[in-house]
């Protein structure tokens, strides 16, 4: 059996063509933070790695678990009950065995943010959907250090991109968190991720998606979509080439629909129509 040497240029070469030489060193010594090894957090690593990006802070305190078979890149029966940081740390190891990891294995709080996001070029949020405190800390200090930061929500069977950018709006801003409840919070970070609300045709069985026991559906399509978005923004965002649109604009693309829609709300949580859509799904989600 032949001997395999691994290097950097020949395993990363088939990128040439779409990214030149020097944007791919460029992409080889850059850092990004991901919060968040779950569903869309572990294959956004895994696609990361295979751009060729060099350096990774990781956070993320879950093992993995049955329920995370259907779309989560490092859920097998062989990793069942271990900590999905080590797992994919592994796997992205596996990619690219001179990676410069930094692990946070207690998740994100306000003692080792600064830690998490020292030198780092993009922030990559991968946090579950209802883990706000850890969310808004980290957008907060990604504003206050002007570090650049992109999200994709799994939506369906499709994905919700939002970008949040050094001087721009920010996240607190854009959703109108301050002061709410957690209910509320997760209300309007679900109306504002997505006000085309492209999914609601072909949900099959709206009992499945109970805000309050923080359950929804999912689908491993729907991921998959989210990493190939953050990917392309990331790329975009380390080597400071292509429009990169910031909140309050929305992409969200849905593939069983096969429509593409850009939604404006400037203002964010202010304008009258995510306020309209937020009154709707409270009432049809919390009755």
């Amino acid at each position: 059996m032949k001997d395999f040497v691994f290097d950097y240029d020949t395993a990363f070469s088939r990128n040439i063509g779409w990214v030149t030489a020097t944007e791919q060193i460029r992409l080889k010594h850059a850092r990004v933070a991901i919060a968040g090894l779950g569903g869309v957090g572990g294959i956004h690593l895994l696609t990361l790695a295979r751009l060729g990006v060099g350096a990774f802070h990781l956070a993320e305190f879950d093992d993995f678990d049955l329920p995370n078979f259907n779309r989560q890149a490092g859920a097998f029966m062989s990793t069942l009950g271990r900590p999905k940081l080590g797992v994919m740390v592994e796997m992205a190891r596996d990619i690219n065995p001179d990676l410069d990891v930094r692990i946070f294995p207690a998740g994100i709080d306000a003692g080792n943010v600064d830690a998490f996001l020292e030198d780092v070029d993009v922030y990559v949020d991968g946090l579950d959907f209802f883990a706000f405190k850890a969310r808004r800390l980290v957008y907060e200090r990604c504003a206050a250090l002007s570090i650049p930061a992109t999200t994709a929500a799994p939506l369906g069977m499709g994905a919700a991109l939002m970008n949040f950018l050094p001087g721009r709006m920010t996240f607190d801003e854009y959703f109108g968190l301050t002061g709410e409840d957690e209910q509320e919070l997760a209300l309007r970070f679900f109306v504002g991720l997505a006000p085309a609300v492209l999914q609601r045709t072909y949900l099959m069985d709206p009992t499945r998606v109970d805000m309050r026991s923080h359950r929804g559906p999912s689908t491993p399509m729907a991921c998959q979509l989210c990493a190939g978005l953050v990917g392309t923004e990331v790329l975009k965002l380390i080597l400071h080439r292509g429009r990169v649109f910031s909140a309050p604009w929305v992409l969200q693309y849905d593939a069983y629909r096969s429509r593409l829609v850009k939604s404006w709300r400037p203002g964010g949580y202010r304008n009258p129509l995510l306020r309209v859509a937020a009154w709707i799904a409270r009432r049809k989600l919390y009755g």
